[in-house]
């Protein structure tokens, strides 16, 4: 699964490769606008930069609440159980089966976190990228309107998950799903009846993408948001009680 990850990474930075037709200037108006900063520990529940197909060739820059609300739900609670979708059956679920097919995303990240049962409770990892920068993770989204409004609809997503590559299998049986580049720009533009080829897309990473870092149970926490979330722990204590939300 995927419970928790980050976005440490500067947006001027990230965006230029998620959103090469933005101009610097259009990436600084909507960064401060919307007061993106360096996230340490991101959590079910809250608002995360994702990014979608938008109009003509250009990307869209969305800010979107993680847990998918389906546009038939009433109560937005039912997001906190569809912070992921399972890859293997997510062309079969009502919740997901449209957004497969119409509205996917791509949720920048630089690494997510793992617990790994030990005899002495969870150890937390955090698993990034090899060589450093950002990755992508495929999502889907949804607009609710019941709990938005027909102006400003709610919109939520979801990670797709896969079952775990040999470098992570230890510590969980699953991962989310991360796309290459040369795959985005065919995930994020849908294609009626093109269901199959996108499912092909969600496989394990590279079992040399990423690499696990032991990290302190801080992160089990998703009041502390702070880069001692990701230093390593060459001592870690027993872990706490985990707290996802």
């Amino acid at each position: 699964m995927c419970g928790r990850f980050t976005l440490k990474t500067p947006a001027a930075s990230w965006t230029q490769d998620f959103l090469p037709l933005w101009t610097a200037e259009q990436v600084a108006a909507f960064a401060g606008e919307h007061a993106i900063a360096a996230r340490y520990n991101i959590a079910p529940t809250q608002v995360v930069s994702c990014i979608r197909a938008g109009q003509s060739q250009t990307r869209d820059w969305a800010l979107m609440r993680w847990g998918l609300v389906p546009s038939w739900a009433t109560e937005l609670s039912i997001g906190n159980r569809m912070i992921n979708a399972r890859s293997e059956t997510v062309h079969e679920k009502r919740s997901f089966k449209s957004a497969l097919g119409k509205r996917r995303c791509l949720i920048p990240t630089d690494g997510y976190f793992e617990w790994m049962k030990t005899e002495s409770g969870k150890q937390p990892y955090w698993i990034h990228a090899r060589t450093g920068g950002v990755l992508a993770m495929a999502g889907l989204w949804e607009q609710n309107e019941k709990l938005g409004s027909a102006d400003r609809p709610l919109e939520t997503f979801t990670v797709l998950t896969v079952a775990a590559n040999e470098t992570t299998t230890a510590i969980h049986d699953r991962m989310p799903v991360f796309l290459s580049p040369g795959d985005w720009e065919a995930w994020l533009n849908p294609r009626p009846g093109d269901l199959e080829s996108m499912v092909d897309l969600l496989r394990p990473a590279a079992n040399d993408l990423l690499v696990p870092r032991v990290v302190s149970t801080r992160v089990n926490s998703p009041r502390h948001d702070d880069e001692q979330c990701i230093e390593p722990d060459d001592h870690p204590a027993p872990p706490g009680q985990l707290d996802l939300f």
